[in-house]
């Protein structure tokens, strides 16, 4: 029998700071996640320098209790998977040199993590992956489509040309005065109002899988500007259904529309908007009948958190991957 793979990770891309132990890419031993959506709320958003004192500030605390939590000893731990980027250059510093230091003091591999490959393998912490695959990543940063055809190997058929889908829903939660993170306040508010706008859906190129939410954002933020010089009255749970209904159905139209095209075995949601209520709910609608599974994870794997990275990391670390000490952070690291 194999022995177990016991790997730690550690996520310090933007405003949590996270540490896990998973064992075989699959087991949750321990998830624990420091989240600073208090310390940015009053700003409306992240700020880098405060989310990276916040990081050194929490790590030590962080690790040794994942570590207490999985009850596992240093002894166990095979190695350590940090994520290098993409993300806030301060905050993946303190991550990477947080490993390092580890890596080095335990005499343990090191094994730098892109942040959505993390994000596709919180989906193996579920249920194991079916190849070809296709994978759903939206975001604060990242709206992608990404073609898996074995473990570890990344194709981006698509990407966001502008404002991924996240940072649209930030915005658009601003110009209604909905508190950080919008997101979250403009499903709930979508779920209560009525899809009575009609906000333009930006399809590009025939045939292209590529996304852009600007003219989307743009269009509802005039919509609104508008609205107030005329003296109307428009509910914000109007606009957030009109709003999240474009997105929704751009998002779900090209994925449904790349599993057929390439022949896909299952399909994979992940990032922080996979946990939207409306975009779950037309995803599983729109693949009921084709046959191909719909994989999404749940609610506290989709936002940031080390355990994906240390599923990401155990494949790396399987086949052979590793990083030296001279690992750096790197905020705009190509999925590859």
């Amino acid at each position: 029998m194999d022995k177990d793979t016991i790997i730690l990770g550690i996520e310090t891309s933007c405003d949590e700071t996270a540490v896990a132990v998973v064992r075989n890419g699959t087991e949750i031993l321990s998830n624990v996640v420091a989240s600073q959506i208090e310390s940015h709320k009053r700003f409306g958003g992240v700020v880098p320098e405060i989310a990276s004192r916040h990081h050194v500030e929490q790590m030590t605390v962080v690790l040794e209790e994942a570590v207490q939590a999985s009850n596992q000893t240093w002894e166990d731990i095979d190695a350590i998977a940090v994520t290098e980027g993409p993300g806030l250059v301060g905050a993946l510093l303190v991550g990477v040199n947080s490993a390092k230091a580890l890596a080095f003091a335990k005499q343990k591999p090191l094994v730098g993590v892109h942040h959505i490959a993390g994000h596709i393998y919180a989906n193996r912490l579920e249920k194991e992956f079916t190849f070809p695959l296709l994978a759903l990543i939206v975001s604060g940063g990242h709206t992608e489509l990404v073609l898996m055809r074995e473990h570890g190997m990344f194709e981006v058929i698509g990407e966001t040309r502008d404002d991924a889908a996240g940072e649209a829903y930030d915005k658009v939660a601003r110009m209604l005065n909905l508190p950080y993170p919008g997101g979250p306040h403009i499903d709930r508010l979508a779920h209560e109002g009525a899809a009575s706008i009609d906000f333009p859906r930006a399809w590009l190129e025939e045939g292209s899988y590529d996304f852009s939410f600007s003219g989307l954002k743009s269009a509802v933020i005039n919509k609104i500007h508008n609205a107030k010089q005329r003296a109307e009255t428009l509910k914000n749970e109007d606009i957030a259904a009109s709003f999240q209904a474009s997105v929704v159905e751009v998002l779900t139209e090209k994925t449904l529309r790349a599993a057929r095209e390439y022949q896909v075995k299952q399909v994979i949601v992940a990032g922080g908007v996979a946990a939207n209520k409306g975009l779950r709910k037309e995803l599983e609608t729109k693949f009921a009948d084709t046959g191909i599974p719909l994989l999404v994870p749940p609610i506290k794997l989709c936002t940031d958190n080390a355990a994906m990275i240390a599923a990401a990391g155990t494949i790396a670390f399987k086949q052979g991957r590793r990083s030296g000490l001279d690992l750096n952070a790197n905020p705009s690291l190509l999925l590859k």
